[in-house]
């Protein structure tokens, strides 16, 4: 089982603990099942998908302190939804690996299946607390009038699209890059999904036009996306440009100079994996079971914020150095 799972992984350089020791595990034994069943990846992508945004209800629902047991239950429940769907998530890349059905769609289904998630998960947390915000109200010494109520509301409204567009998205944007540029440097251009907006701009420019409208909104999303990748990354691109200016084409980068990158990154990507999805999940579980889920916006916000400047940091400060280098 060890060699069968590990080639279904991207590397395990860039896996946490968590991840390598308990998660992937159990997505790979998932991703047998599915295999035995002919089920295609971006099915078990979609139905994570499904699934994650159904756990909205139940955090929008559930709370001990004003619900008793009942919200309880629904916060547990609504906790369960979304580690089914993170497995499932998992498990869709693992199931590519094994069957060799990886695409493009593909692709672009995984790097979005976060965002239907989480939309919801916050739209239900705001609603939770215009429903319940007496904690929050002792604690400002406001009254619970519904003028406030409403005002707070909008507050809080906006610190959940502020949390949601600087935090979920740009910070996993930016985690899903530096992994994928760890893998290229790794295991070479095959080894990674390292895409450039360029060339996905091409690609949708070459879509025929009688393309299917989902296929064209999600490569025409897709070249967003990855220009946005690109630009919080100015020292990497350059370095990438004078790497392609120097050796030519990617493959003939030396060992000694991917060694070196690859050196320099590991301690980064050990950061870098704070921003992904599964210290995110505990930091959302562990607030909305303590009934302050609008905490949740302020540590998106100010912790993961300053976490998301320190490793963009680090990781462009030395591209930088190896790009004056060359």
């Amino acid at each position: 089982m060890n060699e069968k799972y590990r080639a279904t992984l991207k590397s395990a350089e860039t896996e946490d603990w968590l991840d390598l020791h308990v998660i992937r595990p159990l997505c790979y034994y998932c991703a047998v099942g599915f295999a035995k069943f002919d089920i295609h990846p971006n099915t078990v992508t979609i139905l994570s998908m499904f699934v994650g945004a159904a756990s909205a209800i139940f955090f929008g629902c559930g709370s001990f302190y004003y619900g008793g047991t009942t919200g309880l239950v629904y916060n547990i429940l609504a906790v369960a939804l979304l580690m089914v769907a993170d497995i499932l998530d998992c498990t869709d890349g693992q199931l590519a690996r094994m069957t060799g059905k990886k695409s493009r769609i593909g692709r672009i289904l995984d790097g979005v299946a976060g965002f239907t998630w989480f939309f919801p998960i916050y739209v239900a947390l705001v609603w939770r607390f215009y429903l319940h915000h007496d904690l929050e109200f002792q604690w400002l010494g406001i009254d619970d009038t519904p003028q406030n109520a409403l005002i707070a509301t909008a507050v809080v409204l906006v610190l959940g699209i502020i949390s949601g567009i600087a935090g979920i998205a740009g910070q996993q944007r930016l985690a899903d890059y530096y992994i994928q540029v760890h893998l290229f440097f790794l295991k070479g251009e095959k080894g990674a999904e390292l895409d450039n907006s360029e060339r996905q701009q091409q690609l949708y420019d070459q879509m025929p036009k009688d393309a299917p409208f989902y296929e064209r909104l999600f490569q025409r999303s897709y070249v967003d996306y990855t220009r946005k990748q690109e630009k919080v990354t100015p020292q990497f691109q350059r370095l990438m440009a004078r790497l392609r200016q120097k050796y030519g084409s990617s493959d003939a980068i030396p060992a000694d100079v991917r060694e070196d990158f690859r050196r320099r990154s590991l301690p980064v990507i050990f950061w870098n994996g704070l921003l992904t999805f599964n210290f995110r999940e505990f930091w959302l579980f562990l607030f909305c079971l303590l009934d302050v889920p609008v905490c949740l916006f302020l540590f998106e916000i100010i912790v993961m914020g300053l976490l998301y400047k320190y490793v963009n940091h680090r990781h462009e400060s030395f591209c930088r150095q190896m790009a004056e280098q060359l």
